[in-house]
């Protein structure tokens, strides 16, 4: 794949391992006590290598997850729980409430108890190198979950979706809906990606820009507000309502005049949803394509009402899956399954990773690839 902007269980097949390129994939997510708060080839070496955990027989497991906030790190955490513990090993899952403090305490806590493995979607990737350092020295591996760890040689293994991927897709949705190499234009755009500290935004956003600016470049796409590199379009912690604050902004500014916006490349769910908010309540024009990730219920629901355009859908069971393949390697003495060995590099090495692959859902696909799977009933989305 080209990346022009960017240096750097175990279960049951199913068939949603055709529509998700991961290597398995598992059963249906049932709703356990941690409900959402809101809503229901190798050719490199490894940077470091994973410690052997006891071999064979059960193991505690810690998994850390950054927020209940939003929808997907609730399913995250809910089906890691579950296929760690169909697998035989003890869990401890914790969430963050978002607070780096609070994450450092929970890993240095999951170290203590006996945790042979972390698992750990972090808040702010700079913000472990201590703590980690601690489950090195007493042989704890660790396994960067869906966000890349930086700076620490900690770090064993990498377990998430194509990042860069999906922001090619969102980037080529925009162009093919806009028709951009055929039509006139000038079409309006504006840009909105996650939080600064999450690796995870970098690539998004890189992967959406390397389709876009060649058409802004020529003119066929304009940002209107000029608010294009990164730094300006980066979204504090995600939050939806700095999303729409700022959208709040740049539609007073740009917008209120009738000008026409036809696009919002959102990087996920939760800042397309804070750019929704804004529109339904500045925006008078015709509703412009809204990109987005996750496909959390409330931007499904958008997305039916003609509100979203497309989200991505990472089927978490999938990552889940993949990831518990990786625990069981460890805890074997084994090597754990990666098929990238080239593209994550944290700051002290390269980091073996497994990426499984994004698909993206609209209104013409969702039920196939939500409601079919058995990823949401119907009942969730009305």
């Amino acid at each position: 794949m080209k990346k022009k902007l960017l240096s750097g269980i175990l279960a049951t097949a199913m068939t949603m391992s055709l529509l998700v390129g991961c290597g398995s994939s598992a059963p249906a997510a049932t709703e356990t006590a941690e409900a959402p708060a809101a809503e229901a080839p190798a050719a490199e070496a490894p940077a470091a290598e994973a410690p052997a955990a006891e071999a064979g027989g059960a193991g505690r497991v810690g998994v850390a997850m950054p927020t209940k906030d939003l929808q997907r790190w609730n399913q995250d955490g809910e089906n890691m729980q579950k296929q760690l513990e169909a697998a035989g090993y003890e869990v401890d899952l914790q969430y963050a409430s978002n607070d780096i403090p609070t994450q450092v305490s929970q890993i240095e806590n999951m170290i203590s108890s006996g945790a042979k493995v972390l698992v750990i979607a972090s808040i702010d990737g700079d913000s472990l190198g201590t703590v980690l350092e601690q489950a090195k020295e007493q042989g704890v591996a660790v396994i960067a979950y869906d966000r890349l760890i930086m700076n620490s040689d900690a770090v064993s293994y990498y377990a998430t979706f194509d990042n860069y991927m999906v922001g090619t897709k969102q980037g080529e949705y925009i162009r093919d809906q806009l028709d951009l190499d055929n039509a006139a234009g000038p079409f309006n755009i504006e840009l909105f990606t996650g939080d600064p500290g999450d690796n995870n935004a970098r690539f998004f956003f890189g992967g959406a820009m390397d389709v876009l600016n060649k058409y802004i470049d020529e003119g066929k796409l304009v940002v209107k507000s000029g608010q294009k590199d990164f730094d300006s379009v980066a979204t504090a912690n995600w939050a939806t309502e700095n999303a729409q604050s700022r959208m709040d902004a740049i539609i007073s500014a740009n917008y209120a005049d009738g000008t026409k916006l036809d696009a919002v490349m959102c990087s996920n769910d939760s800042t397309a949803q804070g750019v929704t908010n804004s529109l339904e309540a500045n925006y008078t024009g015709d509703w412009p394509i809204i990109t987005g990730q996750d496909c959390d219920i409330v931007s499904v629901k958008n997305m039916i009402a003609g509100k979203q355009s497309m989200s991505i859908f990472k089927d978490t069971r999938t990552l889940a899956a993949k990831t518990v393949e990786m625990v069981d390697a460890i805890m074997k003495g084994s090597e754990a399954p990666v098929n990238d060995t080239k593209t994550y590099d944290n700051g002290t090495g390269i980091i073996p990773s497994f990426l499984c692959e994004p698909v993206f859902a609209d209104v013409n696909n969702y039920k196939e690839l939500l409601i079919d799977s058995g990823y949401y009933t119907e009942d969730q989305l009305k």
